[in-house]
């Protein structure tokens, strides 16, 4: 399975990755802004979403708004 970033490279366990555009947490008045730095990643069974954390906080990310450092 080939899980590919917004851009079209390919992502694996352990990549950093950037947030390409503000993202509103569901649940919360929360805003994952734009050039965000993801550290870490960790692939799931859904090759179009990506485990991480961020703030402190875990968090699936579609893969269509990160890019690949």
């Amino acid at each position: 399975m080939e899980v590919k970033d917004g851009n079209g490279n390919i992502l694996a366990d352990g990549d950093n990755v950037t947030v390409i555009k503000d993202l509103k947490l569901k649940g919360t008045s929360s805003v994952i802004k734009r050039g965000t730095l993801v550290k870490k990643i960790k692939l799931t069974d859904d090759p179009a979403e990506i485990d991480c954390r961020i703030n402190g906080s875990n968090i699936v990310l579609r893969t269509e708004f990160v890019k690949k450092l």
